[in-house]
């Protein structure tokens, strides 16, 4: 079949996950999944908003990892919910690079703001009497938007180097969503300079976060050994407890997505690995910060008692 270029409208198959025998099962699962994702992340983001007590730069940052979160899951999810439902597979070409660019700058988005969290915390551990002064609203306002600059160029750079991309009419897609390795590996056109791209912007955007990470947490430990008190010990690490959980989840998905995709040629494990990325992840990080966080449950208490109280 000849190859042509997609840029009017054509479509793209995407092969989902199983069979049409599980297909019901699989959208009761993910619909439940999905709305307990938005409600739990809302949940969070109204907490903050309405309780004086959490206006501070972490929970600054906690409601607009919560937001990335609902975006992110809401880029996939309601589109794959339609496709079972209505058994069909197809997804067109303009939808199927919406989904990549949207993914790559959500995906991008979590990752900045558990560097900024990070950060926050090293801060507020290492340098406790500075901590109002340099942790100010402004600057937080500034990493979460130069955070949202970087993102939405890069994606949009990867999004036009994918329109010159050649594709065959009907392609099928072994994912439940476009992601962009996939998309890349069913081109019909030289997508050597796609790929140079996006190693270059996984090295930078992946291994630079998670370098300050580590370094933050290093000089966190570091700190904390210095410290006499046991109970100091505990009550300043106990508040780094929920985001090294939602750390070590995003990042340990994102790499048995990418570990998954490289080892194995099953798209059947690879599209389960990504399941656990981009569905799981989102939905357990509110269960993590309010479960773990004393603060977050009280907030949550006022914000739906006072919600049961209005007639």
């Amino acid at each position: 079949m000849e190859a042509e270029n997609l840029t009017e409208l054509s479509e793209f198959l995407l092969l989902g996950l199983s069979g049409a025998q599980l297909q019901p099962v699989l959208f009761g699962l993910f619909l439940s999944m999905y709305l307990v994702t938005v409600l739990g992340n809302l949940l969070i983001i109204l907490a903050v908003s309405s309780d004086s007590h959490l206006h501070t730069p972490m929970y600054f940052f906690l409601s607009n990892l919560s937001f990335v979160d609902i975006c992110f899951i809401s880029t996939t999810v309601p589109k794959m919910l339609v496709n079972i439902q209505a058994q069909s597979k197809h997804i067109s070409y303009v939808r199927c690079l919406t989904q990549v660019y949207f993914l790559m700058m959500f995906a991008g988005m979590d990752n900045f703001l558990l560097v900024v969290m990070a950060y926050d915390r090293f801060v507020a551990i290492c340098h406790p009497l500075h901590y109002t002064v340099i942790m100010n609203p402004c600057l937080c306002g500034r990493l979460v938007l130069a955070s949202w600059f970087i993102i939405f160029w890069v994606s949009l750079v990867h999004l036009l180097l994918m329109k010159r991309l050649a594709f065959s009419t009907g392609t099928e897609i072994p994912h439940f969503f476009c992601e962009v390795a996939q998309v890349l590996k069913v081109a019909r056109s030289n997508t050597l300079l796609n790929n140079i791209v996006l190693y270059v912007a996984t090295a930078l955007l992946g291994v630079f976060p998670v370098a300050g990470i580590l370094i933050s947490y290093f000089q966190i430990v570091s700190s904390l050994m210095r410290m006499s008190s046991t109970e100091g010990k505990y009550k300043a690490f106990s508040t780094c407890g929920s985001h090294l959980c939602v750390v070590s989840l995003f990042y340990g998905t994102g790499l048995g997505v990418y570990l998954s995709s490289a080892v194995t040629h099953s798209s059947q494990s690879s599209s389960m690995a990504s399941v656990m990325y981009t569905m799981v992840t989102p939905m357990l990080n509110p269960f993590i910060y309010s479960l773990r966080n004393k603060d977050v449950k009280g907030a949550l208490g006022r914000l739906l008692s006072r919600t049961a109280s209005c007639p």
